[in-house]
């Protein structure tokens, strides 16, 4: 789910045979191997376990719960992977650090956020042979809903078309009356058929808010509203524009800001808060948060006590890279929050202490300065996940020590660690 309270999805197995049975939007067959790195609680999970197993291929299993891009590039390359479904930052990442995970791979899943059409078009150019699917859909409509073939002439354009709806599924494109909008208009995406779950378990006034009656089908049918905004071309491909509501994708993750923004307005310090989107680079996207002080505080709020708060309620994926404290949060003529107002996250400060770094304090914390691309110098007790970092950085600051040691450090070590001195800590003794 999408918010800090954990909903569970209840999908009937008429949803997994719709999806992966009779479909053409992937190679199945007993010659083909997968790579298993979904977490899960992922509903891409299913593809890379049933796409195998229920046409007699092959299912690699990547060990935990997190991908490790080193990982998957040392897997796909030893069970020589035919096939390898991603996160479209995963897919852009390994494209950029470990490009050999590529070189024997016959098809390539960009999934779970908008594709890059930057790295769709790198990876078509680099690759002749490889076959780069672009694949939407939510959990809600199990798996893919719609699948498209990217094309050197997608690369050219400015975004990658998510595609047609697959076998026994349906996408519509709505107007706030349910009503079809006209080719190239723009409107809500709704999806249908055999691979809708049956709703929210234990949360049926949500279920009847998402998962309307459909004015087009049979009595019963239902339609999903997926909340994204779309729309279909004269050739009846589906693209995406956005969103309707605020929610936003951080690295595969659905986020809605207001979950955050109402988590930090339950401590007592906090009066109002924001939250939106920075981009300090490409494809790099980080949740920036802001607060002003309850009325009558005697001092302001203090930004790690507050980031700790939101670790104590929310998964790691939705706690903030940075936290400003402003004294008010700009507002537009309509007295709502601008969020296109709001200022650049400043810069959190982990100046070094009086006395030298150790060794291994050193080559870590340069490491963390080389990544993040940071000014400064860092002391031991800079935290990683307070100055910026975030789960792809983390993977970078492991491959960086893995070639200054010698030895491979592996992620968790930093995830683990988190501050500069417990991950030297963590690291092997040479």
């Amino acid at each position: 789910g999408s918010t800090g309270r954990p909903k569970g999805v209840a999908v009937p197995h008429r949803a997994l045979t719709t999806t992966y049975l009779g479909q053409d939007y992937a190679r199945f067959g007993p010659d083909e191997v997968w790579l298993q790195c979904s977490p899960v609680s992922w509903d891409a999970f299913a593809l890379e376990l049933y796409g195998a197993l229920a046409f007699g291929g092959v299912c690699v299993l990547q060990p935990g719960q997190r991908p490790d891009p080193q990982a998957v590039t040392e897997l796909t390359r030893r069970h020589g992977v035919t096939q390898l479904q991603l996160s479209a930052s995963l897919f852009n990442f390994l494209l950029e650090e470990f490009p050999e995970t590529y070189d024997d791979l016959k098809v390539a899943f960009t999934a779970g956020e908008r594709a890059s059409v930057t790295h769709v078009g790198k990876a078509l150019d680099q690759y002749p042979g490889l076959v780069v699917a672009n694949g939407y859909g939510p959990v809600e409509s199990l798996g893919l809903t719609t699948c498209h073939r990217a094309t050197a002439e997608d690369a050219a354009g400015s975004s990658i078309p998510i595609g047609h709806p697959l076998h026994g599924k349906a996408v519509h494109v709505l107007d706030e009356r349910l009503r079809p909008v006209p080719d190239g208009t723009t409107g809500e995406l709704y999806a249908a058929g055999g691979g809708l779950a049956l709703g929210y378990v234990g949360r049926p006034g949500l279920t009847a808010e998402r998962f309307v009656a459909s004015p087009f089908g049979a009595p019963g049918e239902r339609l999903y509203r997926t909340g994204d905004l779309g729309h279909r071309t004269v050739e009846g491909v589906l693209e995406i524009t956005g969103r309707i509501d605020d929610q936003v994708k951080i690295r595969g993750f659905r986020v809605e800001p207001g979950e955050i923004e109402d988590a930090l307005t339950r401590h007592p310090s906090v009066g109002e808060a924001a939250v939106s989107v920075h981009e300090p680079a490409a494809g790099d996207r980080r949740l920036a948060a802001y607060v002003t002080a309850a009325a009558g505080a005697t001092r302001a709020p203090d930004p790690d006590a507050l980031l700790d708060h939101l670790a104590g309620l929310l998964p790691e994926h939705m706690v903030p890279a940075t936290l400003d404290v402003l004294d008010a949060l700009p507002l537009n003529q309509n007295g709502k929050v601008d969020r296109r107002a709001l200022p650049a996250p400043a810069e959190r400060s982990a100046a070094a202490p009086a006395d030298p770094l150790t060794r291994d304090q050193r080559l870590v914390a340069d490491a963390v300065r080389d990544v993040l691309k940071l000014a400064e110098d860092l002391g031991p007790d800079a935290d990683f996940f307070r100055i910026g970092g975030n789960s792809l950085a983390a993977v970078r600051v492991a491959m960086r020590l893995s070639q200054e040691t010698g030895t491979r450090v592996p992620p968790q070590v930093v995830f683990r660690g988190r501050t500069v001195a417990a991950i030297a800590e963590r690291l092997a003794p040479r």
